[in-house]
């Protein structure tokens, strides 16, 4: 699968580093550090795979309706890339939340806990194509 294209969303310091990896596996990674920029960028081209950080709105709203970071993106990709497969890095804490994502009907290709001490599980769900 080379010249895929990984999104990186890094909104935290906690964002592990597979550019490695994915250089390994010949991917092009683009880094961006909003869901915003995100958006518009696979809004002009679409993207193979995604990696994003979740994060749970505990006292405020995304958007007014959304419940994490996640969701507007997910609705976006519905129309603009519906063929991405989207990864979900969670901290243990927030992992009781990821079931706010299940309200957007686009499917999440993996998730994996915070943090990430070997690429090999990335890497496996890089391969689940």
């Amino acid at each position: 699968m080379s010249n895929s294209i990984v999104v990186s969303i890094i909104e935290s310091m906690m964002f592990p580093d597979f550019g490695a990896l994915y250089q390994r596996k010949g991917f092009t990674e683009l880094r961006v550090n909003s869901i915003r920029k995100a958006t518009a960028l696979v809004k002009k081209q679409p993207a193979d795979f995604i990696v994003v950080e979740f994060f749970y709105a505990y006292s405020t709203n995304y958007s007014g309706i959304y419940k994490s970071n996640i969701e507007g993106l997910l609705v976006s990709l519905i129309k603009y890339s519906p063929n991405t497969k989207v990864i979900v890095l969670v901290k243990k804490k927030e992992m009781q939340y990821l079931n706010v994502l299940y309200a957007v009907d686009y499917p999440v290709h993996g998730v994996l806990q915070l943090p990430i001490t070997s690429p090999s599980p990335m890497e496996a769900l890089l391969d689940i194509a």
